[in-house]
């Protein structure tokens, strides 16, 4: 399988969010279906050039994309058909070589994450009760290990 990764524009976004929701379904059970709804509309009108967005393709179709900020993942999603065969890995390898990154945020009730941020080497510093939109959504807050 020959994947690309390419630099998002704005055309790509609703191929992403598309990505996004199948991604969040597949992995984020513990969302009740009202936050979803909220975070997707947030996430539509969000402007993805506001970060470091790379789109993974495979045949010019999106299956993945990381979004990074300063020194941090913010967001890295897979379809679902797509999770499990080392292209969150491809992606997070990118990101360590085109970037300065050392931390990430998962959902604590999603431990395949934090499972896999774990295996490439972040820990876990600390933790929320609550997310960035005041949900209860514990967070864990890793940071690469040095």
């Amino acid at each position: 399988m020959s994947f690309n990764i390419v630099r998002y524009k704005d055309y790509h976004k609703d191929d992403i969010l598309a990505v996004w929701e199948q991604s969040v379904k597949a992995t984020h059970h513990f969302l009740l279906e009202s936050d979803f709804e909220e975070y997707k509309k947030i996430l539509r009108n969000f402007d993805f050039n506001d970060l470091d967005v790379f789109c993974l393709e495979k045949n010019e179709k999106i299956v993945g994309f990381i979004g990074i900020h300063s020194e941090k993942i913010e967001m890295l999603f897979l379809s679902p058909d797509y999770i499990g065969k080392g292209l969150g890995r491809q992606l997070t390898d990118f990101a360590f070589t085109s970037f300065d990154i050392n931390y990430v945020d998962v959902n604590e009730q999603n431990p395949k994450a934090t499972e896999f941020y774990e295996k490439i080497g972040f820990e876990t510093f600390d933790r929320t009760e609550k997310d960035d939109m005041g949900r209860p959504y514990p967070i864990l807050k890793m940071k690469l290990k040095k």
